[in-house]
């Protein structure tokens, strides 16, 4: 089957700490861009951050730059999020989605075409 599958997420204190995995399964994701995507309650999707294909180029929105960083391993087949100093407001459900794209490449649309979506893993950062 070919999919994405997020985990990693789960309940931190602000000021917190969390890395997140994006793996795929029944594909190689060495000719994927891949983007993060989160959701708030009531809120449309955010684009947070993606990272090209060969992980040359990375691009973060505003509200995370400087906090999370997004790296890949594609001998694991694997995307990772590491985000640290969390805020309440970075509550969501944050997704992955990949992008065919061989490029040094990515984009943060969330309302584009992806080729795959995982189906999200849920953060919450509460005291």
């Amino acid at each position: 089957q070919l999919q994405l599958v997020e985990s990693g997420g789960g309940l931190v204190q602000p000021g917190g700490s969390l890395r997140l995995s994006c793996a795929a399964s029944g594909f190689r994701l060495n000719f994927y861009a891949i983007g993060w995507f989160r959701q708030a309650p009531g809120t449309e999707r955010e684009g947070i951050s993606c990272i090209s294909a060969s992980g040359e180029h990375t691009d973060y929105a505003d509200s995370v730059k400087g906090r999370f960083t997004i790296s890949r391993d594609n001998a694991e087949n694997t995307v990772y999020l590491e985000m640290k100093s969390l805020k309440p407001e970075d509550t969501a459900d944050y997704y992955c989605a990949a992008d065919f794209n061989p490029r040094s490449t990515c984009s943060r649309e969330p309302n584009r075409e992806y080729e795959y979506w995982g189906q999200g893993t849920q953060v919450t950062v509460s005291s």
